[in-house]
């Protein structure tokens, strides 16, 4: 009783209390990538701390002080201010729609002079803060009545819409998946899946003519057919496989992959440094980077079932969904079972607003599951 009443008010809980709920088991498995991470960039500047490596380590150190920020803050700070920042992730995408920075025929990052940032990426993190403040206090009638799902539509459908128009299809569609994994979590019902479902098949001819762009129906054809533009829109995803198969079961050898060292592999920094692990470490290390992944993602819904409060819960359950998205995406990408879409790596590939917001997301699973006893209120009081 002495133990419930302590945790019960998250003032009461001295520092020290909170590191000692503290998650070792996510936070060193997270730390492993980032190590890898840095390893493989090192790789890819040529054996040189420079231009990757070294500007990761600057961007991981300010990733630490957003995940401990988030970790040890108090709980009800994040309920609270889960509108506050949805609204701010949203006025900057408005933001980038008509002041953003062009990089790589896409209108997608802000520029705030020392450093350029990618609005869509943190949306993801602020979606789901959203939504778990939404639904936390939502009863189990109110969960299966349609009209209390209109809001957390248009939480969507708003960043879904100006997202697609960057354009930046990879990150739209995370979205959308990363809401109706929290749909289903909550207790939505299966009929409006299979409705929504059965819409989106018939509105596909008209996004495949009205709502894609060249190149992106460009991907679509050569993921049916890699060999329909070899030279163009093939050319990443023929490179990608030949480095990947080439590693074999133990790799070429640190800095030795023919494809990544010699340019052949484009992007290798960033979307397909999957494929530059594979060539230099083989198989056996890209099974032990999705070993930990997958290491991760069993301590997050752990954290999820053990959390007492369900905005807790949800916050777990929303990122766990929004992580294993991010390295799906992108693993099935580079290995060519999925068409190309511009999904980073989760934690390894190079930028700073992808590893930012991963940060910001870890520290706020690791609060839900330092406050998990905790009991909150709809004002978070």
């Amino acid at each position: 009783m002495a133990r419930q009443t302590r945790v019960s008010n998250a003032n009461m809980m001295t520092f020290a209390e909170r590191l000692g709920r503290f998650s070792w088991a996510m936070f060193i498995p997270m730390c492993l990538v980032l190590a890898i991470s840095i390893l493989v960039l090192y790789s890819a500047g040529g054996g040189a701390w420079r231009p990757f490596a070294l500007s990761q380590l600057t961007k991981i150190a300010l990733g630490f002080i957003v995940f401990f920020f988030a970790a040890f803050t108090n709980i009800k700070t994040w309920v609270k201010s889960a509108y506050a920042i949805y609204a701010i992730a949203l006025i900057m995408i408005v933001l980038v729609t008509f002041v953003g920075h062009t990089g790589m025929g896409a209108q997608r990052w802000l520029n705030l002079g020392i450093f350029h940032v990618q609005p869509s990426e943190l949306i993801k993190i602020a979606l789901v803060l959203a939504l778990a403040r939404y639904f936390a206090w939502l009863n189990s009638v109110e969960l299966t009545q349609l009209k209390n799902y209109a809001i957390p539509v248009a939480m969507l459908l708003v960043p879904f819409i100006l997202i697609v128009a960057q354009p930046d299809l990879g990150t739209a569609l995370s979205l959308g998946m990363i809401t109706v994994g929290i749909f289903y979590i909550v207790g939505a019902q299966k009929k409006w899946f299979i409705i929504a479902a059965v819409l989106g098949l018939m509105a596909a001819p008209i996004v495949w003519f009205a709502g894609l762009h060249d190149y992106q129906r460009d991907r679509i054809i050569t993921f049916i057919n890699p060999d329909h533009d070899a030279q163009g829109a093939g050319y990443q995803i023929n490179q990608a496989k030949i480095a990947f198969g080439s590693g074999g079961m133990l790799g070429k050898g640190y800095m030795s992959g023919t494809q990544s060292q010699q340019s052949f592999l484009p992007e290798k920094q960033t979307d397909f440094i999957f494929t530059m692990l594979g060539e230099e470490f083989g198989f056996l290390g890209a099974f032990t980077l999705l070993g930990l992944y997958t290491f991760i993602i069993i301590i997050l819904f752990w954290c999820a079932k053990t959390c007492r409060n369900r905005f807790g819960q949800l916050v777990c359950f929303g990122f766990m969904l929004n992580f294993f998205i991010y390295y799906f995406i992108n693993i099935s990408m580079v290995l060519g079972l999925m068409p190309t879409v511009g999904v980073p790596l989760p934690l390894m590939s190079f930028g700073g607003s992808s590893l930012l917001s991963l940060m910001f997301g870890f520290g706020l699973c690791q609060n839900a599951h330092i406050h998990k006893d905790q009991q909150l209120s709809a004002k978070g009081s």
